[in-house]
């Protein structure tokens, strides 16, 4: 029987049979992976390093996935080892793979399906279309649904016992600057923004999904609750303990890892939901 799949970039992928042997990029194959696919293979982007992204990989992600390294420095040998019969990836712009080189993907003969993540994209659409993938690649749809369905009315009702409540989603660059997140340019904080937390917008200067600037900016916000990027390429929270813009930061305001680049699947997302209601629920006031 034929299998074909048209992705976010408009490209159809048509096979004979049904790929059996996909490799992933990190964020993508964690999702799969939630979502009964676990990848041959999984690869990083620009950002990674010669080990798997924890963050992007998934604390529940199959430890026997072999990882082939990041962008540029993709082993293809390896790759062609692993007789991947699917290349599965993201696309920020809707029409580029964002971590699969293009010059490897075809050096192997491999079809690439990229699925968008940018910002504009509503994040149950994004879950959808993995979970579409995933059925398309004999996997299960409805995982985690209703676990993030109950996430979501916690999080509307931890809002609404925590008024007022303002958080901050930033990425620690070093001592002296911080990549200050847009809120309605990621799926997950724009959910967020849908289901009433009061996100601070860092202001109209800088780029498309942060504003870098120094610490003294994020200070200045004054938010209740921090969310910090939990990836390997951010400085974390041990490391900036000695730094006095962070610490008068975080003076009062609890620190939460976030992730920018979640695994692509309910139930990963009705995780960190879970986590932010949680500390909302820390700050709500007394009864």
């Amino acid at each position: 029987m034929a299998w074909e799949f048209t992705d976010d970039r408009g490209v159809t992928v048509r096979s004979e049979h049904r790929p059996q042997r996909v490799a992933a990029y990190l964020r993508a194959g964690a999702g799969l992976a939630d979502l009964g696919v676990v990848p041959v293979a999984v690869f990083g982007s620009g950002h990674d390093g010669d080990r798997p992204d924890p963050a992007k990989w998934g604390p529940d992600a199959p430890a026997s996935v072999p990882y082939l390294g990041a962008a540029g420095a993709l082993d293809e040998e390896r790759l062609l080892s692993e007789r991947p019969d699917l290349i599965v990836d993201v696309t920020y712009d809707g029409k580029h793979a964002y971590a699969v080189d293009d010059g490897a993907a075809e050096r192997a003969h491999l079809p690439v399906v990229a699925l968008s993540v940018a910002g504009e994209v509503p994040q149950a659409r994004l879950l959808e279309r993995f979970a579409e993938l995933a059925v398309a690649l004999g996997g299960r749809a409805e995982e985690g649904a209703d676990r993030l369905a109950a996430a979501e009315e916690r999080l509307r009702s931890a809002v609404l016992r925590a008024p007022g409540v303002r958080v901050l989603a930033l990425s620690p660059a070093g001592e002296e600057r911080v990549h200050l997140a847009r809120p309605l340019a990621w799926p997950e904080l724009r959910r967020l923004v849908d289901l009433g937390v009061r996100l601070t917008d860092p202001g109209e200067e800088g780029g498309v999904n942060w504003r870098t600037t120094g610490w003294g900016k994020a200070v200045g916000l004054t938010p209740d609750l921090v969310l910090s990027d939990a990836r390997g390429n951010a400085e974390q929270p041990a490391a900036l303990a000695h730094l006095p813009a962070w610490r008068t930061l975080t003076a009062e305001a609890p620190v939460l890892p976030w992730n920018p680049e979640l695994p692509c699947s309910r139930r990963a997302v009705a995780a960190f939901l879970e986590r932010l209601a949680g500390a909302l629920e820390g700050l709500a006031r007394p009864a």
